[in-house]
Order: structure tokens, then sequence, then C-alpha cells
């Protein structure tokens, strides 16, 4: 049930419309009338389809969460760059763990190769740094542990985080700043040392 060009813009608004007073039903016809097309297009991105159809439910619930933030200025074409946005952080994420598990086998070769023995307290060393950093993130108030892992650590964007906890950005933004105060205000470089 592709929408033509003039009379689709109307029914697309209309439908928003519907999703944004509560009718379920509206939103469920959006994905019937998308669903494919929306998996596609993620699928031309990430390749694989089994990430396609993970990142697929996750544009839909982006979607779904950022509904309030629409313009009316082409629904589909709207969904499209959320997909493909998602689809291409995706990869690139990919790509940067590819990188580091890569990292990791070839240092221990080169290690070996060059006859240098792993060093056990340096394991040790890491495992309590590793522990601490853990200790000390648990420390960090609820409110702020979200925004701050989903900034840092899955170097998602304000959009994305806004999307996601169904906020705006300047939430995010206020969060985040917040988050930063309380770090700063709680922990001192030496702790870590």
């Amino acid at each position: 049930m592709y929408f033509g060009e003039e009379e689709g813009h109307i029914q697309e608004d209309t439908l928003v419309q519907r999703i944004l007073n509560g009718d379920e039903s509206a939103f469920r016809e959006l994905v019937t009338t998308y669903r494919h097309y929306l998996f596609q297009t993620i699928y031309a991105v990430v390749r694989h389809p089994k990430d396609a159809e993970d990142l697929t439910q996750d544009v839909w619930t982006r979607i779904y969460f950022s509904l309030p933030q629409y313009q009316m200025k082409g629904l589909k074409t709207w969904m499209t760059r959320i997909a493909v946005n998602r689809a291409i952080d995706f990869k690139r994420a990919s790509s940067r763990k590819r990188e580091e598990m890569t990292a990791e086998i070839e240092e221990p070769l080169q290690l070996k190769a060059a006859d240098h023995y792993y060093d056990l307290e340096n394991e040790v060393l890491m495992n309590e740094t590793s522990l601490l950093v853990r200790e000390k993130l648990d420390q960090i108030p609820a409110n702020y542990q979200d925004v701050l892992m989903a900034y840092y650590l899955h170097h998602q964007t304000y959009q994305d985080i806004a999307a996601a906890q169904g906020v705006t950005v300047k939430t995010v933004e206020s969060k985040l700043y917040r988050a930063k105060q309380w770090l700063r205000k709680n922990w001192k470089e030496e702790d870590f040392f």
C-alpha cells in the first residue's frame, strides 16, 4: 500500500496524526506499509540479514519515539534517513570492533615474535584497573549513567539518544552537562592510579 505523490502526503500526515493521538492500529499500518522497504534499505548498507532484521526493529522503535519531532515533510524520506543513519552507525561500530579484535590478536603474536614474555604483573594491574573503573561507573547516579554510556561508550549522537529515550535533544545536552559536572566533583584523577 504505497501512497501516490500528492495523495500520499495527505494520507501519511493523517496516519502520523492518528499515531500521535495514540492509535496503535495506525502504527501497525505504517509498519506493514514500510516494513519491507526499510529492511531492504538497511540490508543494502549492512549486507547481513540478521543484522538488518535487528536494526529494522531498532529503527521502528526510533521512528515511533521520534514521531513527535516529525515535521510532516515527507514521511518516507524522513524514515529512510533514520534507517540509513542507524545502519551506517552500526557498520562503523562493527568496523571498529573488527579492528580492535584484529589488534588484540596481532599484539600477542608480535610479542611472541619479538621473544617477549607476557608480564603477569601487567595482567594483574589491568584486571585491578578494570575492576576499579567498573566500581567507579557503578557510583554514577542512574539518571546520568544511561546518557554517559550512550554518548561515550556507544558513540551515539544527541539525536539518537533523544530518540531512544523519548526526550528532546536539549534534555540530552542538559543531562550530559550535569553528568560531566558530577564526574568532576566526585572523581579525582588519583583515584584511578
